[in-house]
C-alpha cells in the first residue's frame, strides 16, 4: 500500500478559492495548486471552481465548493503553536480580519467558520506541570481569556 500522505479537505459553499487565499496570505511556506472546475455534468454550474489545492505553513488541504449542505463546527479546529506573544496576536488578528469571531480560551472562528485554537506552545507546559496548584492557575487563567496573553498566563502560573 503507498500514500501520498494526508490531505485535510475543507468544505466550503462557493468560496473555496477565496478561502484557499485568504489561508496561503496568512501562512508562511504557503502556495496555491491545482484548481478543477466543475464539467459540464456538473452537480455545480459549468466551469465554477470545484477544487482548489494549497499548502498552508507546510500542509496540504483541499478547498472544495461542495455547497450548502454542510457547515463547519469546533468539533474540529486547527492548533497553532505560537512561540510568544507577538505570533499568537499575528495569527488571532489575521484570522479574525474580515468577519472573523473571537471565543474563549485561545479559539475562535474566521470567516468561512474554521475554528482555530492560537495559543502558546508554552501553554501545555503549564498546564501539565506536576505541581497542581501551579497547573490550576494557569488553567484558570486560561479560562478568563479569549485572546491568550502569554505574559498574564506566565503570571497566574508562578503564583503572582
Amino acid at each position: 500500500m503507498t500514500t501520498d500522505g494526508f490531505t485535510t479537505c475543507l468544505w466550503f459553499d462557493g468560496r473555496a478559492e477565496e478561502a484557499a487565499h485568504f489561508y496561503v496570505s496568512v501562512f508562511k511556506d504557503s502556495h496555491l495548486g491545482r484548481v478543477t472546475r466543475y464539467p459540464a455534468s456538473g452537480p455545480g454550474p459549468e466551469g465554477s471552481v470545484l477544487t482548489v489545492e494549497f499548502t498552508a505553513h507546510g500542509q496540504k488541504f483541499v478547498a472544495l465548493n461542495g455547497g450548502p449542505e454542510f457547515t463547519f463546527s469546533e468539533a474540529i479546529s486547527f492548533q497553532i503553536g505560537c512561540a510568544d506573544q507577538a505570533e499568537i496576536d499575528h495569527f488571532w488578528d489575521k484570522l479574525v480580519e474580515g468577519g472573523g469571531s473571537h471565543g474563549p480560551c485561545g479559539w475562535l472562528k474566521d470567516r468561512f467558520g474554521v475554528s482555530w485554537q492560537v495559543t502558546p506552545t508554552r501553554l501545555d507546559d503549564m498546564i501539565a506541570d506536576p505541581d497542581p496548584a501551579r497547573a490550576d492557575r494557569a488553567m484558570k487563567a486560561m479560562l478568563g481569556m479569549q485572546k491568550l496573553d502569554l505574559a498574564e498566563l506566565e503570571k497566574a502560573y508562578a503564583g503572582g
